[in-house]
């Protein structure tokens, strides 16, 4: 069946920049297929990285400005990359600011009127909202499309801004966050004025001190069972203090991986499988992925960069595509919500 080729566009907590990802899918029954036709990562534009950043502490009237700022730089990014392509939808997660469930909000900003406006293109935004007013976490939500497009695998490791698992049996799909992953790394390194610590150089010059291992391992956030989620906001507030102590850099970096590895490979040990697809920018860190195979009895399995890179923008525009059909794309045994939902508001350009 032909379906309209998806530009996904993802814009993940560690602030790389924004992924755009032309995907082409195909069916056939109840089996896809998928292609990743052309990917790449914008830039934010002057200033923009900084204001999302800082955006917590944000008052109303800059909220609403962020807001329709990341849709224009969405909306412009998509329309320079959509150029000699067929593309016929875009399918943007937004980048969160605001991750509180338990309050039955979400906030993803990135105005989907204004996507569509510069873009020119039907825009399907604001995937997590729908199952939060159902009672859910409203993430995460990728574990639908890798059910459909990966199902050669049963258990996934996303090592993004935030770290997180999925466990895939013929019966569920669960998915959880487990703790904050290139949010702390990240925000290490560039105490040395590098944006991050490629393969874990840094890292491996220092030592795990296990005084500070043992505070971020007894956060309280680790001992709530599934489902739970992570938001930016909980990262400053409970990790980042511990983390950004008087101990040489090297060791908090050290001791930070230590933390991560220990915690994801932990999780990856109840699920059963010998090997986990690993994902994610923290897939490049050559230190993290080799603790978390040392630590558990699930071994990371790392695919092509393309997929390390562009998974999650991939599975958005899958997402995306689901929405526009008016099919369920939201997993209630991944998030908690009454029921599984079709997710997404849709925008059209006129």
């Amino acid at each position: 069946m032909e379906l309209p080729k998806v530009i996904g566009v993802m814009s993940g907590s560690s602030l790389d920049g924004i992924d755009l990802a032309l995907c082409r899918f195909e069916t056939n029954g109840a089996h896809w297929a998928f292609t990743i036709e052309k990917a790449e990562t914008a830039s934010f534009p002057a200033g923009l990285r900084a204001r999302l950043l800082h955006a917590t502490g944000s008052d109303a009237l800059e909220m609403a400005r962020l807001h329709r700022d990341m849709g224009k730089a969405i909306g412009q990014a998509c329309k320079a990359f959509q150029q000699g392509t067929e593309a016929a939808l875009i399918a943007s997660h937004g980048h969160t600011i605001f991750h509180q469930p338990d309050e039955g909000l979400t906030l993803q900003v990135g105005c989907g009127a204004h996507i569509a406006a510069h873009a020119g293109l039907p825009v399907v935004c604001d995937f997590r909202t729908k199952d939060v007013a159902l009672g859910g976490q409203g993430a995460p939500l990728v574990p639908f499309g890798e059910r459909l497009l990966f199902p050669a695998h049963q258990a996934f490791v996303n090592l993004g801004g935030i770290a997180n698992i999925a466990f895939h049996t013929e019966q569920q799909v669960i998915g959880y966050d487990v703790c904050p992953c290139n949010q702390a790394l990240d925000f290490l390194a560039q105490e040395s004025g590098n944006a991050y610590d490629a393969d874990g150089a840094m890292a491996r010059s220092g030592r795990v001190d296990e005084a500070l291992l043992a505070q971020l391992d007894s956060l309280s956030f680790y001992r709530q069972a599934p489902p739970r989620s992570l938001g930016r906001e909980w990262f400053e507030e409970q990790l980042k203090p511990l983390i950004g102590g008087p101990l040489p850099l090297a060791d908090r970096l050290r001791t930070a991986v230590e933390h991560i590895a220990g915690l994801v490979a932990g999780e990856l040990g109840r699920c059963g499988a010998t090997t986990a697809l690993c994902t994610g920018g923290g897939a490049h860190n050559g230190l993290l992925v080799e603790r978390i195979a040392a630590l558990g009895p699930c071994k990371p399995e790392l695919p092509a960069g393309e997929i390390i890179n562009y998974k999650e923008a991939l599975i958005f525009a899958f997402l995306g595509l689901m929405r526009w059909q008016g099919e369920a794309n939201t997993l209630a045994s991944v998030t908690g919500a009454m029921r599984d939902s079709v997710g997404g508001a849709v925008y059209l350009p006129n």
